[in-house]
């Protein structure tokens, strides 16, 4: 076991054993203010000894441990001496006075300090920052309460109540000795200060030498923690101006007991819990208002009391609308001055987008630029954006190619729904939240711009597609007539011609049967060339051809058609997708029945052809229902197929018509 795991855990059996002897002592001391205090003192501490202990089980090397469980060990040894000295006051005899204890409690307060002081030195790796004068503090630390404890302790005043007439248990030095004495133990509290300021000094230091982000996120979250210091001192503050004494700085202490190595623990062990940048930013501000409110409040009652009184209603309500009215523009400045300085990605990120916007309308930009600008503004070249087509699932880049990302997605959302989606690299989930809020009408116009560009494409495909499609269906066309009918005619009238020659020495009636014959075939391949351009049954009505079309159908079709007019084109391309979707009905779907319904409203005729197969169809290049998806498209229409695995399929057509 290593010495600072083993150094933690034996500090944390120590306070097992002081809490347990402070049940002792509050089981004498018999008093519920005595209960509640010490409790609270535990409960409070408990946080540090435990995060302590954490630390030492996650990272046995780091003295960083060790030094959180003799923080909380501290508070509880504080709270402990307290109810021993409660005792001894109230209680006499109850327990024995001990000179030692009452000799040191004279200078112990500031051993409160030192290991605060040391963290800020050691942080976060356990180990001081190379330089002679950083160990000269860490020994400085040590020595200066050392020296303090004893040279009080060596003063021969009388000790204060409870402990009076107690021994000193150092002895007293002769007077002349205690007058040089007295003086160096004034001059070590200064000497504390300074090295305060110090190990302050030292995470300043770390910091700016620090080039790997991590340790500059573990050092923030401390400095998070013990930005509860100075706030403890605005509660002191308030403290003097509600109640006229320091009474809320106990709050504000047991803030800083819980929050220093809740900031510490987390620094080490998750630095990436949270976006700790936003936090130290909002916190820094909100303190800062914090200390501008109190300051005008402080001023405004003093000028209102003046006339109103100091403990006049009218005092308090004009102090505070004055509050108000100068306060109320300030945060979002002073949020913005420290974001520039403790939060700059996200200043730089919110300044990019709204930099793209301006440009944007202006013409100078295009908003497809957002994840480049985004990119650059955070130094993420992981960062990307995905934009949500509308109407479907599918995501795409600013390209329209589809969108693969392998990182955490933040999704961006308008209106309540959503709209793409944002990747994070290095840049934290929170701001990836606020950026995502922020872009949203970039994404929102991207996105839009590229259902634009995806739509004219599938014009200009479909638009392709017929060209082709009528191109072909010409050649088909003429090799038809010219493989068929017109052999038969040139047939037909060679014959004819050979009847005219030898009309005195040929059996004319064979001749002309045969061709009255071949003029009957020539008539029939004519008709089935002439149907594959229009089907004749549409000369009697939609109803009427959708009927013998569904007759030729080895399936129980049935068939709900409306009996209002349809204008001619729009019949016979409603003709062929119930063709072609019941062609695919017949070869694939394995389907028992089918439903064919047509209805129109004042502008629109929907076409619907629904069975119970197989399910699974789709629009594939080249195939019969890509062919159709065509014809409704030139006719103004969409096209809709449908239907999951075992599910069956649906084919919907809806072509605009007039009323």
């Amino acid at each position: 076991m290593t010495l600072p795991r083993l150094v933690s855990y034996g500090l944390a059996a120590f306070v097992a054993a002081l809490v347990g002897a402070g049940g002792w002592l509050l089981s004498i001391a018999a008093d519920p203010g005595q209960v509640a205090y010490f409790a609270t003192a535990c409960l409070l501490a408990t946080a540090s000894v435990g995060l302590g202990v954490l630390i030492a089980t996650k990272r046995p090397t780091n003295v960083i441990g060790a030094l959180l469980t003799f923080f909380g060990l501290l508070a509880i040894w504080v709270a402990w001496t307290d109810v021993y000295a409660y005792v001894v006051a109230h209680r006499p005899g109850a327990l024995p006075v001990s000179s030692l204890l009452a000799t040191v409690s004279q200078g112990a307060w500031m051993l409160n300090y030192v290991p605060a002081a040391l963290l800020m030195l050691l942080f976060p790796d356990g180990r001081l920052l190379p330089g002679r004068r950083w160990q000269v503090t860490a020994v400085g630390l040590l020595v200066v309460p050392a020296a303090f404890i004893v040279l009080t302790g060596l003063d021969p005043a009388p000790f204060p109540a409870p402990f009076v007439g107690v021994d000193h248990a150092f002895g007293t030095p002769p007077p002349a000795l205690a007058r040089v004495l007295k003086p160096i133990a004034f001059v070590l509290l200064p000497g504390l200060l300074a090295l305060l300021v110090a190990s302050a000094t030292a995470m300043v230091v770390r910091y700016r030498r620090a080039a790997d982000p991590i340790r500059r996120a573990q050092l923030k979250w401390f400095a998070l923690g013990a930005l509860f210091l100075p706030a403890t001192l605005l509660v002191c503050w308030l403290s003097y101006l509600l109640l006229d004494g320091p009474d809320l700085a106990v709050a504000g202490l047991a803030a800083t007991l819980i929050a220093i190595p809740a900031a510490t623990a987390v620094g080490i062990l998750r630095h990436d819990l949270y976006d700790v940048d936003k936090a130290l930013s909002a916190t820094v501000t909100y303190g800062l208002v914090t200390a501008a409110l109190l300051a005008f409040y402080t001023v405004a009652a003093f000028v209102v009391g003046v006339g109103a009184g100091r403990s006049s209603p009218a005092a308090a309500a004009g102090a505070t609308a004055v509050c108000a009215l100068v306060l109320s523009p300030l945060r979002v400045r002073l949020q913005d001055r420290v974001d520039r300085r403790l939060y700059p990605a996200r200043q730089a990120a919110l300044a990019a987008i709204e930099d793209l916007r301006v440009r944007m309308h202006a013409g100078e930009a295009a908003p497809e630029r957002l994840e480049e600008t985004l990119r650059q503004a955070l130094r993420d070249p992981k960062l990307r954006i995905g934009y949500r087509m509308p109407g479907t699932d599918e995501v795409v880049s600013a390209a329209g190619a589809r969108f693969e990302a392998a990182g955490e997605p933040t999704p961006i959302r308008l209106g309540g729904q959503q709209i793409g989606v944002l990747v994070r690299g290095e840049t934290t989930r929170e701001l990836m939240r606020e950026l995502a809020d922020a872009c949203a009408l970039l994404v929102e116009v991207v996105r839009l711009r590229l259902q634009l560009r995806r739509a004219l494409g599938d014009v200009e495909a479909s638009r392709a597609r017929l060209l082709r499609a009528g191109y072909a269906e010409r050649v088909r066309l003429e090799r038809d007539l010219h493989d068929g009918a017109q052999q038969r005619l040139v047939s037909l009238g060679m014959a004819l011609r050979l009847a005219q020659r030898h009309l005195p020495e040929t059996d004319v009636a064979g001749l002309l049967d045969q061709a009255v014959a071949e003029l009957g075939t020539a008539v029939a391949e004519l008709r089935q060339i002439a149907h594959g351009l229009r089907p004749s049954s549409l000369d009697e009505g939609l109803a009427n051809a959708l009927a013998m079309l569904a007759r030729g159908v080895p399936l129980p079709v049935t068939l709900d058609i409306g009996a209002e007019p349809v204008p001619e084109e729009l019949a016979t391309t409603a003709y062929y997708v119930a063709s072609e979707a019941l062609a695919n009905v017949v070869k694939h779907s394995a389907a028992t029945s089918v439903h064919l319904r047509v209805s129109r409203t004042d502008d629109q005729l929907r076409v619907t052809i629904r069975d119970d197969g197989v399910g699974g169809a789709c629009v594939r290049p080249g195939g019969g229902l890509a062919g159709i998806t065509d014809r409704v498209a030139a006719a103004g229409g969409a096209l809709t197929v449908a239907g999951r695995p075992g599910d069956g399929t649906l084919v919907e057509a809806v072509l605009p018509c007039g009323s």
